[in-house]
């Protein structure tokens, strides 16, 4: 079953017509995400983190975070794939524990604290996480994070660069968070991997991105971010006004009830 969710997740992945993927942090908001039509489901390690009531980037660890990718591939029948943010302690136990979990898909970043690997170094990285996988003998599709334009020089050429080195690394695609120029995205879209990207409210649409020529788009921590502060909406009216109306639109108890179902 994992191989075949595998296969539907890699193919899902088509240059000029995305993957559209919500990031999902717990079981509840995987059911909600996967009934309103989701193809896929990834997780969001600041979601995940905040749900489990740690910062994020305090180091999950494999344990907690491959907990929470078998809940949600449990719950739902899609392809799921997990931020493993670094990777850890160890990047080959890290894969090994997601997709034993049930993972199709890894998010594997190369900055750890505030600065960028090596590319070198985060190559053998993504070896390691492609040579566990198939250990398992599953085709796992590896998500390279760069984050040259989070925490690096900004500068396209060398997101270009670290193309080339993580696609013979074996990566399969390239996520550049950070990153929403549509001009920069086409020619990144022409290099040796499929190009994802990360959007968020004011960023350039879906048929946008797709033309020039993205593979897939994401909405990270977006989703989370949102439902916390409707959270934070919904006491402060309920505080100062005494009213309700921020709990409007909410899916309804017998609806999101029979999801587990």
């Amino acid at each position: 079953m994992t191989s075949s969710k595998a296969e539907i997740f890699a193919g899902l992945h088509r240059p000029g017509a995305p993957l559209l993927l919500p990031n999902a942090w717990d079981v509840g908001s995987a059911v909600a995400i996967a009934a309103a039509g989701a193809q896929a489901i990834a997780t969001t390690s600041a979601g995940v983190a905040w749900s489990l009531g740690v910062a994020d980037g305090a180091d999950l660890g494999a344990e907690r975070v491959a907990a929470v990718v078998e809940r949600i591939a449990g719950a739902v029948g899609l392809p799921v794939s997990a931020d493993i943010e670094a990777g850890y302690d160890s990047v080959e136990a890290t894969v090994t524990a997601v997709v034993q979990a049930g993972a199709v898909g890894v998010n594997l970043e190369d900055r750890i604290g505030a600065g960028l690997l090596d590319p070198a170094e985060q190559a053998e990285r993504l070896a390691a996480a492609r040579a566990a996988a198939d250990r398992l003998g599953v085709r796992v599709w590896i998500n390279a994070r760069t984050d040259v334009f989070l925490a690096g020089s900004g500068r396209l050429e060398e997101v270009r660069q670290r193309a080339e080195v993580y696609a013979a690394a074996g990566a399969d695609s390239l996520f550049v968070p950070g990153l929403v120029d549509l001009a920069a995205l086409a020619e990144l879209s022409a290099g040796p991997l499929p190009v994802a990207v990360m959007a968020w409210a004011g960023a350039p649409t879906v048929a946008e991105f797709a033309a020039a020529g993205v593979a897939r788009v994401s909405l990270g921590a977006a989703v989370a971010q949102a439902a916390y502060g409707l959270a934070a909406r919904a006491t402060t009216e309920l505080l100062e006004t005494g009213r309700y109306d921020a709990t409007a639109g909410g899916l309804a108890y017998d609806e999101m009830n029979a999801l587990y179902k």
